[in-house]
């Protein structure tokens, strides 16, 4: 079971709303909308997307790693470091 199935239906509403920002992100490029507008609302969908990467990350780690470490070192082990991969691959985006 996923770490993030009890807060699921907010992480669902976040995204539905960000997908909302960007199809109004479309139609301000198909109406020739000023470029700095459409650049903060890329930003605004950045940071949305990033809230929800981090919220997700912290559901893994109180979860997931937690009980793959209750479970055995090396499994608490292979844990750590696959969301320490994870936060390098957002760190780098």
């Amino acid at each position: 079971m996923p770490g993030y199935t009890g807060t699921k239906d907010d992480y669902l509403k976040r995204l539905r709303r960000v997908e909302g920002q960007v199809r109004g992100i479309a139609r301000m490029v198909d109406e020739d909308a000023y470029c700095i507008d459409i650049l903060t609302q890329v930003s605004a969908v950045t940071k949305a997307l990033e809230a929800v990467s981090l919220g997700l990350l912290e559901d893994h780690l109180a979860h997931c790693v937690v009980e793959a470490a209750k479970e055995s070192d090396e499994a608490g082990a292979a844990k750590v470091r696959e969301a320490s991969d994870a936060i390098a691959r957002l760190v780098r985006s």
